[in-house]
């Protein structure tokens, strides 16, 4: 497939002022000089092909958002190259602007007090949208959710979800090359977060665009990604499919065992017995992380046994969210 994005070894780089305590700090701040240096992105290379969805992943300030930025042409890279759609963004802000469509998770591009119907009529005159290609969008709209109850509802009356689907919707009106989703669903309940990530997917089915979609919500990753691409501390830690980032972590297996008592507290016990293993509960289970080049799933069980009154257990493969929590904490080796 034709890549309709290039990244080769872009840096971003930001001076930040070393700040004082106090108030005189304060003051001694609006003269002062001393400067760090903060690399955000650091040496990152990657291609994006005409289609394709991609889980951006990483923790808070490992330099996702600034990438984005960049691929909007929001920022200029200190160093590198970038080219999106055969574009520099950065230099070619208005022409990249009408290729791509952005929705930043809670914060609305949606005019508050008019019905969804207007601000779609007021985008289709930004991004001079031919009337049959607007009339066949609203179309597909309406063939992928059931839009027409919200169409002439104002965006302040929405809950957080339905404002999301419209964001989402309002986003792909135009028929970009590329949309940027960061964090879409943060915030929506199951079923809502079920919606959208089907109608994010069939979109992308339907128009063939690219989604470069950033997310702490591994149920996201799981749904829509095939690859994802996994950056810490500026820098990249991984590039490929799920499965094969799975295949590094292939003897670890998740232990997950039901009580009876308060979850969390049984986890914490858990915790001070096997300091060497991953624990966490949820509302009903305890699960433990083994990883069975070290340890037996069934010894790890016995040694439960002794101390617990276990009621109920389970075995499973490792999960997307513990391989990415690992890569986080050991990276690929």
């Amino acid at each position: 497939m034709p890549e309709i994005i290039e990244i080769k070894n872009i840096t971003k780089e930001f001076k930040v002022l070393n700040r004082r305590e106090g108030l005189k700090g304060s003051l001694k701040d609006l003269f002062s000089r001393d400067y760090k240096i903060v690399r955000a992105v650091d040496n990152v290379s990657l291609s994006i092909g005409q289609g394709e969805i991609v889980g951006y992943l990483g923790p808070n300030g490992a330099g996702k958002s600034t990438t984005i930025k960049m691929m909007t042409g929001v920022l200029e890279p200190t160093s590198g190259e970038i080219l999106v759609d055969g574009n520099i963004p950065y230099r070619n802000r208005t022409k990249n602007a009408q290729n791509i469509g952005v929705v930043f998770g809670q914060r609305s591009q949606l005019w508050w007090a008019l019905p969804l119907v207007e601000s779609f009529k007021i985008l289709k005159d930004i991004y001079r949208i031919p009337d049959e290609n607007y009339n066949g969008m609203i179309e597909l709209y309406r063939s992928l959710v059931d839009i027409d109850p919200l169409l002439h509802k104002p965006v302040r009356q929405m809950s957080l979800g339905q404002r999301t689907l419209s964001d989402i919707l309002a986003a792909f009106l135009h028929d970009p090359k590329i949309v940027f989703l960061d964090e879409p669903t943060i915030g929506l309940d199951v079923s809502m977060k079920a919606k959208i990530r089907t109608l994010i997917h069939a979109l992308n089915k339907e128009k063939k665009t690219t989604v470069i979609l950033t997310t702490h919500d591994m149920g996201d990753v799981d749904a829509l990604c095939h690859r994802i691409i996994i950056i810490d501390k500026g820098k990249m830690l991984y590039d490929n499919d799920i499965e094969h980032l799975k295949g590094f972590f292939g003897s670890y297996r998740t232990l997950k065992i039901r009580v009876g008592e308060d979850p969390e507290k049984q986890a914490e016990k858990i915790r001070a017995e096997l300091p060497e293993f991953s624990v966490s509960a949820d509302d009903e289970w305890i699960s433990v992380l083994v990883d069975e080049e070290k340890a037996k799933v069934i010894d790890v069980l016995g040694q439960l046994q002794k101390t617990h009154n276990i009621r109920d257990m389970q075995l499973e493969e490792i999960s997307t969210e513990e391989v990415i929590k690992k890569i986080y904490e050991e990276g690929v080796q």
